[in-house]
C-alpha cells in the first residue's frame, strides 16, 4: 500500500473535518462554497494526505482563498497557536547539521516537504492574521528570504499586542513555542 495513500474511513473522516472547519470559519473565505472545494478535493486524490498530514500535526487547515488564475484553493493552518506537532524545530537542514549538540528531532522545512506543503511567506502569515488573531503566545517560522539564509539567519512571526511581529534569529536555534505553519494549493 502506497504510505501517502489514506484509507477510505481517513478520508471520510479528514474531508468531514474540514467541512465542519469551512462552515464553522465562513469569515476566511466569504465568497466559497464547500460544493465546489470538495469537488476539487476529490479530482486531487493526493492532496488529501497532505492535509491528513496538517490535521494530525494540529495546523487545523482550512481553506483561506482561491487562486482566480488556477482555480486552485489555497489552505492555511488555521490553529490558534503554531501547530503542536511542529514545534522545537530549527529552521533547516543546514541548522541542524550545524548543531554540534542539542540537535532537534527535525527541521522545519525538511518536515514541510515530506508533509508536501510549504512555509508561509510573510506575506502570506500576514494574510492570514487578518482572518484571526494567531500565535499569540507562539511563533511560527515563515520562509525566509535566500539573502537572509545566507547570512545564517531565518525569520519567524507573531503577533502580540494586537500586532504582528517579524523577527529574526540563528537558523540553527529552536524554541517549545515555535513551529511553522504551511500552506498547501489544492
Amino acid at each position: 500500500m502506497d504510505k501517502k495513500a489514506l484509507t477510505t474511513q481517513q478520508q471520510e473522516e479528514l474531508i468531514s473535518a474540514l467541512q465542519t472547519r469551512f462552515k464553522k470559519n465562513m469569515h476566511r473565505h466569504k465568497d466559497l462554497e464547500w460544493a465546489q472545494v470538495q469537488a476539487r478535493l476529490a479530482a486531487n486524490p493526493g492532496k488529501l494526505w497532505s492535509l491528513h498530514e496538517m490535521e494530525t500535526t494540529g495546523g487545523e487547515p482550512d481553506v483561506v482563498g482561491q487562486d482566480a488564475a488556477t482555480g486552485e484553493y489555497l489552505f492555511f493552518d488555521c490553529s490558534p497557536e503554531s501547530p503542536k506537532g511542529r514545534r522545537s524545530l530549527c529552521y533547516d537542514r543546514a541548522a541542524w547539521e550545524s548543531r554540534k549538540e542539542n540537535k532537534p528531532a527535525n527541521n522545519a522545512l525538511d518536515l514541510a516537504a515530506a508533509m508536501g506543503i510549504e512555509l508561509l511567506t510573510e506575506e502570506q502569515y500576514r494574510v492570514l492574521q487578518t482572518l484571526g488573531d494567531f500565535d499569540t503566545k507562539t511563533s511560527s517560522w515563515v520562509a525566509t528570504p535566500a539573502a537572509i539564509r545566507k547570512l545564517g539567519g531565518a525569520i519567524f512571526c507573531d503577533r502580540r499586542y494586537d500586532h504582528v511581529f517579524t523577527y529574526h534569529n540563528g537558523a540553527e536555534s529552536y524554541y517549545g513555542a515555535r513551529g511553522f505553519r504551511g500552506a498547501l494549493r489544492v
